[in-house]
């Protein structure tokens, strides 16, 4: 099957065969048919399948019919992230460049004035993030009530971000007779019930069994700890033939903190998080696809935003929150038919998130170099650890026997040396840091020293007794004053 055996304009195909696509993808071959026969769509479908173009091909052709009208777009794309909407302009900037299409992109980051200015000259189809738009529709901006289409993208993802409240909002101020398409990679109860109330006995179509990952992607799981983390990752990137990659990070901070990490280390490395003006994050995923660097460290935010091919490797610094980032994150990689490589940290305080993870995928995941001397050493557990470093300094206790066996070996010199009083022995010195042994994270327990005597309570002078010394052991041998009040010595 190739494009033509599914209803797209001529002036279309021209578009498609310029950008060097001849088959449609299974999502496509499925989507697109319907979509030109005006019927409502569900399509679930994960991330990398050619989900983008399923519904902005046959838009381009529905809306090439019509005129546009000031402050009222005749369609409505709605995206959870500034980077999947722009990703989104530029598909139709690609295929719609034999048209007469007029697009405005409401993103947030950016100055609202030139999009005002873009919705007052009238638009046939409106890119945005919920937030902006609802801004827009309050301040008077914008009208819905003359759009025709509308879809919602990544609607698992508007859930996790909390927008599902925004998009019942916005569905409600659009006409009741208009199409609408909702695609997802999954499709959680929330989500459901989303479709059954604003979509009218859609087409539901299925590519892949929801949450599974792209079988072109070869995943590992390395078992490490926290304090480790940095080392493995920086050991990775420069022994797996890493071209280039994206690591994720759940926190701004920690891709702020990881990114000047890996500079530090001559890698090179930018980074991408929401808290980075619209401007500044397209200049680092400029850079990133320019190849002036090689590694870019990213929260969640661009997880679904990005879309560069010959990203070689993903790397998971955390394990995600939520089972479905984990999926959305390693299919940056083994794009387009190409294989990729996800490695994914587990500390021990992720082994719940994990086995999420393998929970909604249906496939465990193999640890890294398990049982090979590649592998990242998680450290050993802290009471093993304590046991081995205690049990090394342990000596057999003899018997009774063998005791008495012993002192009578012994030289008579030794027995005399030893009837002398004992006198204090000074504690031998603690090893330095460097010199104890290294074992991975585990904290080496020495043995406790004795608890040191408490200070004697200060008691009133009680008299002594007077002792009288033998003669010829001292030097005093009279009786003792009684101001004195001390006793004589022998």
């Amino acid at each position: 099957m190739n494009f033509a055996d599914l209803g797209l304009s001529d002036e279309l195909l021209q578009a498609v065969e310029s950008a060097g696509y001849t088959e449609p993808t299974p999502i496509q071959a499925q989507a697109i048919p319907p979509v030109l026969m005006m019927k409502d769509l569900i399509g679930i479908a994960q991330t990398g399948t050619g989900k983008t173009a399923s519904f902005v091909l046959p838009m381009i052709d529905i809306l090439a019919h019509g005129r546009r009208r000031a402050l009222m777009p005749r369609s409505l794309i709605l995206e959870p992230t500034r980077e999947l909407a722009a990703q989104v302009a530029d598909n139709f900037v690609k295929y719609g460049k034999n048209h007469d299409l007029r697009m405005a992109l409401l993103i947030g980051g950016v100055q609202m004035g030139d999009q005002v200015k873009a919705l007052q000259e009238g638009v046939d189809v409106l890119i945005a993030t919920p937030g902006r738009l609802m801004d827009l529709f309050e301040r008077g901006k914008i009208l819905l009530t003359g759009c025709e289409l509308l879809v919602i993208d990544e609607a698992d993802r508007m859930l996790d971000m909390g927008f599902i409240p925004d998009i019942e909002s916005i569905c409600a101020k659009l006409p009741t007779n208009r199409q609408t398409m909702l695609f997802s990679a999954t499709m959680p109860p929330p989500i459901k019930k989303l479709a059954d109330r604003f979509l009218e006995n859609p087409k539901y179509i299925e590519v892949a069994r929801p949450a599974t990952a792209n079988t072109n992607i070869v995943q590992h799981k390395v078992m490490v700890q926290s304090r480790k983390k940095r080392e493995v990752l920086r050991e990775l990137i420069e022994t797996d033939n890493v071209s280039t990659a994206i690591v994720f990070c759940n926190r701004k901070t920690t891709v702020r903190e990881l990114a000047k990490s890996l500079k530090r280390h001559r890698i090179a490395a930018g980074e991408i998080h929401g808290d980075m003006d619209q401007s500044s994050r397209i200049a680092e995923l400029e850079r990133f696809k320019a190849g002036e660097i090689n590694v870019l460290v990213a929260s969640d935010v661009a997880a679904r935003g990005i879309d560069v091919k010959g990203i070689s490797h993903v790397f998971n610094f955390d394990t995600p929150w939520h089972p479905d980032d984990y999926v959305h994150r390693i299919g940056r990689t083994g794009r387009g038919g190409a294989s990729g490589r996800a490695f994914t940290f587990v500390t021990p305080e992720d082994a719940e998130a994990i086995e999420n993870v393998e929970k909604l995928t249906g496939n465990p995941i193999p640890v890294w170099g398990k049982g090979g001397d590649d592998a990242p050493q998680a450290a050993p557990e802290p009471a093993a650890a304590e046991e081995k470093a205690s049990g090394s300094r342990r000596r057999k206790r003899p018997s009774k026997a063998e005791a008495a066996k012993a002192e009578e070996a012994r030289p008579e010199a030794e027995k005399t040396e030893a009837a002398k009083p004992a006198t204090r022995r000074s504690r031998k010195p603690r090893r330095d840091a460097d010199e104890a042994p290294a074992y991975a994270e585990a904290e080496v327990v020495e043995a406790a020293p004795a608890p040191a005597p408490k200070p004697a309570e200060r008691r009133a002078p009680q008299p002594a007794p007077v002792v009288m010394a033998t003669a010829g052991q001292g030097d005093w041998n009279g009786p003792v004053p009684g101001f004195l009040n001390v006793s004589a010595i022998s």
